[in-house]
């Protein structure tokens, strides 16, 4: 057998191919370079993902506040809307509350005269069924004889020397009757009080 010289084996070596452990280091170099790239497209991808979900999150927050903000509006819309229902004849039955001023005015009067009994029968028959229409409307009257002051139902006109010491702060006599609608005063009982 002739032995090969040098230049033979690399000119075989080379029609044969690249050598094995050559080829592995490229692999080596050419893998390194992908991973590199990799992981700075998976460190681009996470931080744009990262955004993404921060303003989702943002948004979800924003989408939360603005729907208790509309219902909060509905439910006090439906309120003011129900308040309105309740109070929409105040101003006709607040015109109407001196007329039964001017009914008790006239009992007052007629109850010193006794010739006109059937005049005074058919009188508070007309009040009583006056009051009943009030009340049916959800008029009340506030009742304010011999009661603690309270601003939030009474007007006081004037202030006199209590009576009697249990009436101190008390009111003493009811100048004009006050009246509610639906719990709501439309009229202050105006009132003397005592001190």
């Amino acid at each position: 057998m002739v032995k090969k010289s040098n230049q033979e084996k690399e000119e075989t070596t080379a029609a044969k191919g690249p050598d094995k452990k050559t080829e592995t280091t490229k692999k080596t170099q050419h893998g390194a370079k992908d991973e590199s790239k990799s992981s700075k497209l998976s460190k681009e991808l996470h931080a744009k993902l990262k955004e993404a979900e921060e303003k989702n999150k943002e948004l979800h927050d924003k989408y939360l506040r603005l729907s208790a903000e509309f219902d909060n509006f509905r439910k006090r819309t439906l309120k003011e809307k129900t308040d309105l229902i309740k109070s929409a004849g105040e101003q006709l039955i607040v015109n109407l509350l001196p007329v039964i001023d001017d009914f008790e005015r006239g009992i007052n009067t007629l109850s010193n005269i006794k010739e006109i009994e059937s005049f005074k029968e058919g009188l508070m028959l007309i009040y009583n069924k006056f009051k009943d229409f009030l009340n049916q409307n959800g008029v009340r009257e506030i009742e304010a004889a011999s009661k603690d002051f309270n601003v939030d139902l009474h007007e006081a006109v004037t202030k006199i020397p209590a009576p009697q010491p249990e009436l101190k702060g008390k009111v003493v006599d009811v100048i004009t009757k006050g009246y509610t609608l639906n719990d709501k005063v439309i009229r202050y009982s105006k009132v003397v009080v005592g001190e």
